[in-house]
């Protein structure tokens, strides 16, 4: 096995003179944006996240950290007029942001954020919607916001949270930090501030305040702890506009300063990946979103990806099967660190399981994810036959892919193989809007939604920007 760990930080800079004014022009940004702005297709992107963010909201609400949260909601008793999805319950924006954000990441099944830069790893930044979602969609359904509102601010949320992580130095993310929950954090506020017509210097104190709620570790990947990162994050940036619109004072320099976000959380950042890109390219654009099409870890979609193509053309059965060498670059390895998983959220992260359920299953969904099927003796047997590695030409690829080269040795003797360096749902491979309404719909199907209301849903995601109140579309996803 070659180890090339590659570029990991950038060395650290005490003066901020390159980067002054750089959470400025971030606030500016969110302020002045307008819905003119952004282009058809973007829209049309951000359509697609937001309805699968939907639907991962109904499935996740039925999961074991949604009956969590139910309780601790109720232990609370906070009020209000924003809806849990999935629920019967309201709140406040807070609490609701909170609770929708950790359904959204519950089953690992939405959307990731892709690299530009080719130290940045491929979909190992942010998976943006998770935390900026929940946060819009509450101040939108308290404000009665119009689709178009909603929409404006969804995608400046939504593009701080990915230039912002895009910027700070890869350590970041090998070190430890969960982007998701680091710079989801600025994604709420900017959405929320953005909804509440927030001034630039109110905008400037919000990310302040964000950024010294900032926090997650990749650590606690494989537990609910993850998913409570997004909810966290939504809620965080909530309450950062809470106070500054209170008059709450914080750092006007959070991101660039010598003690800022940067400095303290990567050890830098390369600002040109930040300063003059918001909103040009849209990261929706350019160079994309990933919509997943298992509820799994994204480094692991192109290798299901190519097993399912291999499967389907060659009629591989798991009894056939000797040994399946699975071979990327060293950060997906870094990624994906549970081997020999126990559970449901453990296998999310494991190659080996991946390949073994899709062998006996032809498939990966939500019913396949499970603490039964992962301690299957057929899956356990399978899994001791994945060899998971570094291979040489898969690290030499670059990791802003997600290159994955599979192997798989037949009793026969014969040997099947393939390289995948996208898997389906990403921007190379993407879903259409029916597929991605297809998708909603089993995530309905499986938290037992009522068709008519999930059907509604997907029609007034599809006209969006014709909605006057978006309290339409959260009614069609709670109970009563």
């Amino acid at each position: 096995m070659r180890e090339n760990h590659g570029p990991t930080h950038y060395t650290p800079s005490i003066d901020p003179e390159p980067v002054r004014g750089l959470t400025e022009e971030v606030a500016e940004f969110v302020r002045s944006v307008e819905f003119s702005d952004i282009s058809d297709a973007v829209v049309d992107l951000a359509r697609k996240s937001i309805l699968d963010g939907l639907g991962l909201a109904l499935a996740g609400s039925v999961a074991g950290s949604g009956i969590l949260v139910r309780r601790y909601l109720q232990s609370i008793g906070a009020p209000g007029e924003a809806s849990v999805i999935g629920t019967d319950i309201r709140t406040t924006s807070r609490f609701a942001g909170f609770a929708n954000g950790v359904s959204i990441h519950a089953d690992d099944f939405d959307d990731t954020q892709l690299a530009a830069a080719q130290d940045r790893v491929y979909g190992l930044l942010t998976h943006p919607t998770a935390p900026c979602l929940p946060a819009a969609l509450a101040q939108a359904q308290i404000q009665r916001c119009s689709g178009r509102e909603f929409l404006t601010a969804y995608c400046a949320g939504v593009e701080t949270e990915c230039k912002i992580a895009e910027a700070i130095s890869p350590r970041h993310y090998q070190q430890g930090f969960h982007s998701t929950a680091t710079c989801g954090t600025f994604a709420a506020a900017a959405a929320v501030g953005r909804l509440r017509r927030f001034d630039k210097e109110t905008l400037v104190r919000a990310l302040g305040i964000a950024g010294s709620q900032s926090g997650g570790l990749r650590e606690n990947f494989g537990t609910m702890t993850k998913p409570f990162h997004a909810g966290r994050a939504a809620e965080s940036g909530i309450v950062a506009c809470d106070l500054a619109e209170l008059g709450w004072t914080a750092t006007d320099q959070v991101l660039e300063a010598p003690r800022g976000f940067f400095q303290a959380h990567g050890g830098g950042c390369d600002v040109k990946a930040i300063r003059g890109k918001l909103g040009s390219p849209w990261t929706f654009a350019d160079p994309g979103i990933s919509i997943k099409p298992h509820p799994s870890g994204s480094l692991t979609h192109p290798g299901m990806t190519l097993m399912l193509e291999l499967i389907s053309e060659h009629g591989i059965r798991a009894e056939d099967v000797v040994r399946i060498e699975v071979g990327t670059n060293h950060n997906m390895l870094n990624a994906l660190i549970h081997h020999r998983p126990s559970n449901e959220l453990q296998a999310k992260f494991s190659m080996e399981f991946c390949m073994a359920v899709l062998l006996l299953e032809n498939k990966a969904g939500l019913k396949e994810f499970t603490d039964e099927t992962v301690n299957r003796p057929d899956i356990r047997q399978l899994i001791e036959r994945v060899d998971f590695h570094v291979h040489p030409e898969a690290e030499a690829a670059g990791y802003d892919k997600m290159t994955t080269i599979l192997t798989i040795h037949l009793k026969s003797g014969a040997q099947i193989t393939g390289r995948a360096d996208f898997g389906k749902g990403s921007p190379a491979r993407p879903f259409t809007y029916a597929e991605v309404a297809d998708k909603f719909r089993d995530c309905a199907a499986f938290a037992q939604w009522s068709e008519e209301k999930a059907e509604a849903a997907v029609s007034l995601v599809a006209e969006l920007e014709s909605l006057e109140d978006l309290a339409v579309l959260a009614d069609c996803l709670v109970i009563g």
